[in-house]
């Protein structure tokens, strides 16, 4: 692994990101990646991409189907499809294994290779190198951004969907899987954008509201021009800070870019809005990142 200077770190709380080249090796990408195949493999379809659209009752159940879906899946592996990969029927119109779109949200806890991976020495060690006193790890995801349907991810923050008082308390560990090229779907971020606080926030909706979740503000019209992208090779890392501005375009190309990324918050004198989507349960507390 490369070493982590203290000139990276500065870099670091000046731009809102840290790209770090090769931090795992081609090996452990090639584990992730396995470890994924086996889990599709013996995945069934969630029922509720299973149910028949016809009456607008029914779209809506199968439309809160989704939502609960979504709402439990802090501390379990689930799975979430590209549109337009299942017929009406809910059967898959390609091979299961490129309609997904991303695994989520406890790979970390549940999988012994994830696990590994997030609460490796080498992460640790960069936890340290950061400051972090009691960072615990909320939630992991793969990403597949398969070719050709990968949809684009619209500029965001991701503390509009991790909220914590104080806000920058949370940190994106982004691991490439793979190259990620401005062609299949690199990051692009706006440099020192992570200054700003957040102007848009997910939150749970009322019980008995027809959507789960609601969000409160709004993302503003960001500059085009103001986003540099960030390639990366295989087993680089990149390192976001909670409130950073970034985005991906549609993979277009005929590569997939498969990326195992996971959050950290730092626990000391940090309180997790009640409010998130995503929540510690009795099952899972969020645990230490150190071990």
């Amino acid at each position: 692994m490369a070493f982590v200077t203290q000139h990276q770190i500065q870099k670091f709380r000046e731009d809102g990101f840290l790209v770090l080249e090769h931090f795992f090796t081609a090996e452990e990408c090639d584990s992730m990646r396995n470890a994924i195949q086996r889990i599709i493999a013996e995945m069934e379809v969630p029922p509720h991409c299973r149910t028949e659209f016809s009456t607008k009752e029914e779209e809506q159940l199968q439309a809160q189907g989704s939502s609960d879906y979504f709402l439990t899946s802090g501390d379990k592996i689930r799975f979430f499809f590209e549109k337009g990969v299942l017929d009406k029927r809910g059967n898959f119109l390609i091979p299961k294994e490129k309609s997904i779109s991303k695994i989520g949200h406890a790979l970390h806890a549940h999988d012994p290779v994830f696990k590994q991976i997030t609460h490796s020495s080498k992460v640790q060690e960069l936890g340290r190198k950061l400051g972090l006193e009691r960072p615990v790890v909320v939630q992991s995801m793969y990403i597949f951004k398969q070719p050709g349907i990968g949809g684009e991810v619209t500029p965001h923050q991701d503390a509009t969907f991790l909220h914590t008082e104080p806000l920058g308390r949370v940190l994106g560990f982004w691991i490439a899987l793979e190259d990620a090229t401005q062609e299949n779907g690199c990051l692009w971020f706006i440099p020192g954008s992570h200054t700003n606080g957040v102007t848009r926030r997910m939150v749970r909706a009322a019980p008995g509201t027809s959507t789960c979740v609601e969000f409160v503000g709004s993302e503003p019209d960001y500059d085009d021009s103001q986003f540099i992208p960030l390639p990366i090779s295989k087993g680089g890392l990149i390192l976001i800070h909670g409130e950073v501005v970034h985005k991906s375009e549609l993979n277009s190309s005929d590569s997939s870019r498969h990326v195992f990324t996971f959050h950290v918050m730092e626990a000391k004198d940090t309180s997790w809005s009640k409010e998130n989507w995503l929540q510690p349960t009795p099952e899972l507390p969020f645990p230490s990142l150190y071990t």
